[in-house]
């Protein structure tokens, strides 16, 4: 018998159990598969992911050898609040593999059944954010964000208790690790400092090996997390649910809960059905950035410096890097986005010009800047007039770059993507996989993998959803 094959080399495992509980997958009644990353295999060096050993063994039904399965311990602000305890409540990390690069990845069951932090919870997941999080997280990797992966997702043949009983589901989720902010809050909530330096040792080590000591920990953190929010903010895209144990420590996009990707622009917009103040809004998620890494910074101040006060001074200075990181880091991303390869002190209000506009007008994120030096530009306003006083200054601007016409053009190709996994198309995938029909999964699959190439075949992917086919409101898995 051919057997699913994982070259686990685990070291998180090894670390002290105030870490983690040891934990192995439940078994399920009848597993099958949904949707199997065989390109993503070959990368970490797995094979057997098509046998029935793997089917198995992804769902909590049999044993992969050299894995250590845990659950791990963290804790949380959920919406500003603190939680001391959270930790995986629905999930094992059943080990790590290091890929053909020499990159150290964590490979981790999702929807597998109850954890000793499940808060009694049932610890499963049902098919419709398995799909989703597998869609939106291997869109994500294509379109550049640094994001956690989709490795398999597997039906249980169970039923999970909701609102109405779902089928079951459970996702192999790749990740650079699972070290959240709220990993350091858990150990700081319990003023456990030997398990602080060991977690922030342990951290350094396997993200930030050119760094040292908490504070160079703490900057490390500040540069990935502005970088990413940039970026998420380039594409549209708002996360939904940053709470503190969703924030990733090596600056990794994790967790696609209420997630979503704009279709008409509003700096307000929120899709979360619990984020009824808007603290998540697309807007906000830089503030909300800082924010986080301020607890960061806040439990890492017993080992910064055994004086408090000069932690705090070292602390806030740290944190004072973040806007001046996030500002460029945005203007990077949108000055590509308009082919700007230069920078101009005028540049930042050229942008917002823009994306006042196209609030005011309502336009579509994606496509109005797809369609940037196309020709068919004022089709995404209705006041053409307005949109003509600012194709004058951008026009005007790219004139005063060395760059040719089409090195301009080509740069706004690859930075503005055609694609990106709408929400109604999302929830018409998983409608039509809850009825048995993957046929709408594996089309959205093929054209997300290749985001900013044109793809006429696709071309109705493009389109935003008409008004009886809009999604204002996305739910957390749980």
């Amino acid at each position: 018998m051919t057997l699913l094959t994982i070259p686990f080399d685990n070291s998180f495992a090894q670390l002290s159990e105030a870490f983690y509980q040891r934990q192995r997958a439940t078994p399920v009644r009848d597993p099958g598969v949904l949707a199997l990353n065989l390109p993503l295999a070959a990368e970490l060096g797995i094979s057997g992911l098509e046998t029935p050993h793997a089917t198995a063994a992804l769902t909590g039904n049999a044993q992969i050898e050299g894995a250590d399965p845990i659950a791990q311990a963290y804790a949380g602000h959920q919406f500003g609040n603190f939680v001391p305890q959270l930790g995986d409540g629905r999930a094992v990390l059943l080990g790590e593999v290091i890929d053909r690069n020499g990159k150290r990845h964590d490979i981790q069951l999702k929807g597998s059944g109850p954890t000793p932090f499940s808060r009694n919870g049932d610890g499963r997941a049902w098919l419709g954010p398995v799909l989703r999080e597998y869609v939106v997280s291997e869109a994500m990797h294509a379109l550049g964000i640094p994001t956690t992966r989709a490795l398999a997702a597997m039906t249980t043949g169970e039923t999970v208790q909701r609102e109405t009983g779902l089928p079951g589901a459970v996702l192999t989720r790749v990740a650079s690790s699972h070290i959240r902010v709220g990993t350091f809050q858990y150990f700081a909530a319990r003023k456990n400092e030997l398990a602080l330096q060991q977690l922030t040792d342990y951290t350094l080590a396997r993200h930030y090996p050119d760094r040292s000591g908490p504070l160079g920990l703490l900057q490390g953190v500040i540069e990935r997390q502005a970088d990413l929010i940039a970026k998420w903010l380039g594409v549209g895209f708002i996360h939904g649910v940053m709470n503190t144990d969703n924030c990733h420590i090596a600056g990794e996009t994790i967790d696609y809960g209420p997630c979503a990707f704009m279709d008409r622009f509003h700096p307000a917009t929120v899709f979360s059905s619990i984020d009824r103040q808007g603290r998540y809004a697309y807007q906000n998620q830089p503030d909300i950035a800082v924010w986080n890494i301020a607890q960061l910074a806040t439990s890492l101040l017993p080992i910064i410096d055994p004086d408090q006060d000069k932690a705090v001074e070292a602390a806030k200075e740290a944190l004072d890097a973040f806007s001046p990181r996030f500002t460029a880091a945005w203007q990077d991303v949108f000055r590509a986005k308009l082919g700007l390869t230069e920078k101009e002190d005028g540049d930042t209000n050229l942008i917002l010009d823009l994306m006042t506009l196209m609030a005011n007008e309502q336009a579509d994120f994606t496509n109005t800047f797809r369609a940037l030096g196309g020709g068919q530009e004022a089709d995404q306003f209705a006041n053409p007039e307005a949109w003509s006083i600012w194709k004058t200054a951008w026009t005007h601007r790219l004139t005063n770059e060395q760059a040719t016409t089409a090195d301009q053009h080509a740069l706004r190709q690859r930075s503005n993507p055609a694609f990106i996994p709408r929400n109604h198309r999302i929830e018409q995938m998983i409608q039509a996989a809850v009825d048995g029909d993957k046929a709408p999964f594996e089309r959205l699959m093929s054209a997300l993998a290749t985001p900013y190439k044109n793809q006429p075949d696709a071309k109705d992917l493009q389109n935003p959803p008409n008004p009886d086919e809009e999604v204002l409101r996305t739910f957390c898995g749980t």
